[in-house]
């Protein structure tokens, strides 16, 4: 069974950083492109970044590119988000997720094991 949990979300003044992790079980981390996505209250779960299991692709998307980035450490099978220059806007339920490369997941196509999600409220 893949389990991945998220953690790190918070309240956080604009301008101010959050670093988010996702905490993979069940899995070989180094066998599966993992991704970030946000879905804010209203709005359509969204695509902020992914990493493919060969870490040789990274995406960010066009709203958090040089401010949010992406690592993952195998070893401790843990991926993380460090988010930077937060703006209000990013405010959302930041979910991870992960899949085989099979799926072509990690830039374009779907993820199929999900995160519970952590909370991120950016606000002054």
């Amino acid at each position: 069974q893949v389990q991945l949990v998220e953690s790190g979300g918070g309240l956080v003044q604009p301008g101010g950083s959050l670093r988010l992790s996702c905490a993979v079980s069940g899995i070989t981390l180094d066998y599966f492109d993992i991704g970030w996505f946000r879905q804010a209250p209203g709005k359509g779960r969204e695509r902020v970044s992914c990493i493919d299991y060969r870490s040789r692709t990274i995406y960010y998307a066009d709203s958090v590119q040089d401010r949010f980035t992406l690592s993952r450490d195998n070893a401790k099978n843990t991926v993380y988000l460090q988010m930077n220059s937060l703006k209000p806007e990013d405010t959302a339920v930041y979910y991870c997720a992960a899949d085989l490369p099979y799926s072509g997941s990690c830039p374009r196509g779907p993820f199929g094991s999900w995160g519970q999600g952590t909370q991120v409220t950016v606000s002054s």
